[in-house]
């Protein structure tokens, strides 16, 4: 048995810069070779910057909703008050109109 040279070719995906080798008579992919990882910063002082500016992002939000926590309590009073007044405003002795009563 003799295994006879196939003919492949490579292809290089346009999405992430992978390259794949295929063989054209099977049209299997035969090897598979992944793109060189990106730096994601140039250097270690941008780095540095950006972990700041991440911890400073992140301290923001954590503030607002501590804020939006402290403001609950007022919220939920002023919707109350507002629901109080509006039941105390409909007539005692009516009741809403419900489907099944139309009938």
């Amino acid at each position: 048995m003799t295994i006879e040279p196939t003919n492949t070719f490579d292809v290089t995906c346009p999405d992430c810069g992978a390259v794949l080798k295929i063989d054209s008579v099977t049209r299997a992919v035969v090897a598979h070779t992944p793109a060189p990882r990106k730096r994601t910063f140039e250097d270690f002082e941008t780095a540095a910057r950006a972990m700041r500016e991440q911890d400073d992002r992140k301290e923001s939000i954590f503030r607002q909703a501590v804020d939006a926590e402290r403001n609950k309590d007022d919220l939920m009073a002023k919707k109350f008050a507002e629901a109080l007044r509006k039941a105390k405003e409909t007539p005692d002795g009516e009741k809403p109109l419900r489907e099944f009563d139309l009938d």
